[in-house]
């Protein structure tokens, strides 16, 4: 779950008669909770019935015979100096397959949406007002080097990421206590009943080995679990570190006798011997490395790859398999984010106008050889949009209907309770991004942008735009991450096209990743290229997007440095939901309000992942509805296939 989120589905179980919305899930005893006998679940969810009944084998997705064999090479991006995952986003940057090293309480089903089943705990057990939860840990449970995974290691863990990390410590601030309360049980405490989420969330801390952290390493030093470190750490996961060359490699290698080996949620999973993952810092060497069978898998982001850079040998001979995988497991906001925090962005009239000047048929047609469309939507592609209509090619999953184009019902009652807080148009008029892609449409926006710079206190003197009162010409820097290029030449249209007509100066400054993420926790920027992925059931994790708490921390997703009361009001209306219907009411009207307060330019996206992949691999008939593809989680090593591809270069 976030902070970045499950995308997984949640349930009432059938042992108990429950409430329609919350964690539920099937029972391990009979009758209601007590404190003498806890209702104890095998499994939670946020709404829906669970899938997997006690007792399961396995995941449905997944074969439980595949093969354990073989090495998989994966490339990424970057670089990397740490592998201690309780400072990943803060200090440093995390490596690349680290998740593998560590277990959850639970882990979530990909055929489910919010579901999730026991892994290093058997069972939880909470109250219908949802205001504590407990975990009981499997006995058998051990770290790599046999010691048991203890209530110690969850309590040491979860202070630990809450202590250190500020987006965990957001995400668990209502948590008000930790305690071991039995030999094999931990229980969460929280500060109010009614957060739906809670119990789900504790349960998905990465638990970290207490005496290990707290022991020397090779050299007699004591380790520090607020630092960065190269030493590989000790883990309980399916994988270990075999071996890296910092910021450049690392190969993980499968743990034969890990103690999850043989569980039903772990069955016909990470089926590889290695995992190999090759950093690039350049996104050519990278094509030009996969091209070369120096690595196995790549997803394609950029479309003019897609339909120009895969027509070599390996592809017309099928060595090279091509595949497009549907996303259906989150929304996304994709955007030009402007940094509210500065004078010049706080009118929204400026920054309706910068959206004005955006033409982004225009750039789908010259850059993007029209596969993309423009982005609606702060949950664009999911249910929770204001604007969601099914797919009419697809089966709906969805559980609301469609959204009105103006708010009504639910919704509308919901927007009531903010009216005098909120732009009037929220009630009035559907939102729409500016259209361009013509001479007419882009004079008629440029003429629009050029209105709204007047009353914002800005006009045209000699081609430059001015703050009437100062003189100051109006000028700002977008920040871009110079290992992703991509994103240059899209800024670069972007200023060159149409904002330079309006006056704008505008500088593009690409800085490596370490000083990027630097200066996007301190916030130190104009204008970024802000990407913001919802899951299926947004919850806790709305308040680090949005919440004016969120806008004064550093290291938080609220880039905007949004503060506003009705934003926060809606986020707490979200979180304390009592329904799905008004889960997805109240998130349709925090995503009117969002659009209406004009915080970003919304960009483009692609609702489907280009993939390619030297075919040497098997996967089971069906894949997870919400993994995209499920590579390389549910794949294995298929030896007659490699075969007919040929060896490895």
């Amino acid at each position: 779950m976030k902070p970045t989120r499950r995308t997984v589905v949640k349930s009432a179980g059938f042992a108990l008669v429950a409430p329609a919305f919350g964690v539920l899930g099937q029972t391990f005893s009979s009758g209601a909770a007590s404190a003498a006998e806890p209702t104890w679940r095998h499994g939670v969810s946020l709404f829906g019935q669970l899938r997997y009944q006690p007792g399961f084998k396995n995941f449905e997705y997944v074969n439980p015979a595949a093969p354990k064999a073989g090495i998989v090479r994966l490339g990424t991006f970057g670089t990397y100096d740490n592998f201690n995952p309780v400072i990943a986003g803060l200090k440093g940057n995390i490596a690349s397959g680290v998740g593998h090293l560590f277990e959850t309480l639970i882990t979530p089903s990909l055929d489910e949406v919010a579901s999730q089943y026991g892994l290093i705990a058997e069972a939880v057990s909470y109250p219908e007002d949802f205001a504590w939860a407990v975990y009981r840990l499997r006995p058998e449970a051990r770290w790599h080097d046999g010691m048991p995974i203890t209530a110690e290691d969850v309590i040491f863990s979860f202070e630990a990421f809450k202590a250190n990390n500020p987006l965990m410590s957001a995400y668990y601030r209502h948590v008000t206590k930790v305690e071991k309360t039995g030999d094999h049980e931990v229980t969460f405490r929280f500060d109010a009943p009614g957060n739906r989420e809670l119990p789900q969330i504790v349960g998905e801390t990465q638990v970290m080995p207490k005496h290990w952290w707290e022991g020397t390493d090779s050299a007699g030093k004591k380790r520090d679990i607020t630092a960065t470190t190269l030493e590989p750490p000790l883990g309980s996961g399916p994988y270990r570190v075999k071996d890296f060359v910092a910021g450049r490699s690392l190969v993980l290698e499968r743990v034969k006798d890990a103690w999850a080996n043989g569980l039903n949620v772990s069955v016909g999973q990470n089926n590889f011997d290695e995992v190999r993952y090759e950093y690039f810092r350049d996104a050519t060497v990278a094509l030009e490395a996969f091209k070369a069978d120096q690595f196995d898998y790549r997803r394609e982001n950029v479309a003019k790859n897609w339909m120009t850079a895969y027509d070599f040998p390996a592809v017309r001979e099928k060595r090279v398999v091509r595949e497009e995988f549907p996303l259906r497991s989150v929304g996304i906001m994709q955007c030009f984010a402007f940094n509210t925090r500065r004078d010049k962005f706080k009118d929204p009239r400026v920054r309706r106008a910068f959206n004005l000047a955006y033409d982004f048929e225009e750039m789908n047609k010259q850059l993007f050889y029209g596969q993309y469309r423009r982005i609606g939507s702060y949950f664009d592609g999911t249910e929770l949009a204001w604007n969601w209509r099914p797919d009419p090619e697809e089966v709906s999953t969805a559980t609301v209907p469609p959204g009105s184009d103006r708010p009504q019902g639910l919704e509308l009652e919901i927007l009531e309770t903010v009216r005098d807080k909120v732009p009037p148009e929220v009630f009035t008029t559907p939102y729409s991004n500016p259209v361009g892609g013509n001479p007419e449409a882009v004079r008629a926006n440029l003429r629009e942008a050029t209105r709204l710079l007047r009353e914002a206190g800005y006009e045209p003197r000699n081609t430059k735009l001015v703050d009437t009162k100062t003189g100051e010409p109006f000028s700002f820097e977008i920040l871009l991450n110079a290992e992703d290029p991509s994103y240059e030449r899209i800024g670069l249209f972007y200023r060159s096209s149409y904002l330079e007509r309006l006056g704008v100066n505008v500088t593009l400054r690409s800085v490596d990743l370490a000083q990027y993420e630097n200066r996007v926790r301190q916030f130190d920027f104009d204008v970024m290229f802000g990407i913001w992925a919802q899951s299926l059931s947004p919850g806790n994790e709305q308040r680090d997007y949005w919440s004016s708490r969120a806008a004064d921390t550093p290291g938080s997703s609220n880039y905007v440095g949004i503060k506003n009361p009705a934003v926060d009001a809606l986020v707490d209306r979200i979180i304390f939901a009592k329904s799905r219907e008004e889960l997805v009411a109240t998130t349709r009207a925090l995503d009117r309000v969002l659009l209406w307060n004009h915080y970003v330019v919304p960009t483009y996206y692609l609702w489907k992942f280009w993939t390619a992949r030297w075919d040497r691999f098997g996967r089971p008939p069906v894949l997870p509805r919400y993994a995209v593809g499920g590579f390389p989680t549910v794949w294995w090593w298929d030896a007659e296939r490699a075969a007919k591809v040929g060896s490895r270069s």
